[in-house]
């Protein structure tokens, strides 16, 4: 089923409304789709590379309007279905120290979702099941959306053709490599 939707995905590249392809593509992704953006983002760019700019643009916009999407489905859903359940388990007090720990890393856990191939529908889900500060959600999935976004737009810009299989395979682990020497620098320097 996966491929099926992944093929269907990729063939809407080539739709005369790509761009609302685009737009409805990212917007669930970031919620409950299992397809990335980037399967249509980057034969849209490599057809049309001076639509780069708004091509990322689109799906930014889509994807932190569905990521609300997905932090309103954590909010509602733990608080109508999940706290109860595990009230009546007696982990009511696990939870809200799991919800603590989160909370304290909820700016980084959405940044590293936002950029790297971890699945940002889950931490849009943990972030509003946690209460994370709404603000803090929303300044993070700009940022880190509109970096995977623009900096994918801008790599297809520049080079073109030739960096499509570095994006699709290397590039997420070049964001998660990044993210992993950026927080071992911090944490090298808590020692010093």
């Amino acid at each position: 089923m996966i491929k099926r939707l992944y093929d269907w995905t990729l063939a809407m590249a080539d739709h005369p409304r790509a761009i609302w392809v685009l737009a409805l593509v990212a917007f669930v992704e970031s919620s409950v789709f299992p397809i990335p953006p980037d399967v249509l983002m980057i034969p849209m760019i490599l057809a049309a590379p001076h639509r780069a700019w708004k091509i990322a643009g689109v799906a930014l916009l889509a994807s932190v309007a569905g990521g609300v999407l997905g932090y309103a489905i954590g909010a509602f859903a733990y608080e109508t279905i999940g706290q109860p359940i595990l009230a009546a388990m007696g982990k009511a007090d696990a939870m809200e120290a799991f919800n603590t720990r989160f909370n304290d890393f909820g700016f980084w856990a959405v940044l590293a979702a936002g950029v790297t191939p971890f699945p940002y529908k889950v931490i849009t889900i943990m972030s509003g099941w946690t209460a994370m500060p709404f603000a803090t959600f929303m300044a993070t999935s700009v940022l880190a959306r509109g970096l995977r976004f623009f900096i994918v737009a801008a790599l297809l810009y520049k080079y073109g053709a030739p960096v499509r299989e570095f994006i699709e395979k290397r590039l997420g682990l070049m964001f998660t490599l990044f993210l992993i020497c950026f927080f071992g620098g911090f944490y090298a320097l808590k020692f010093l």
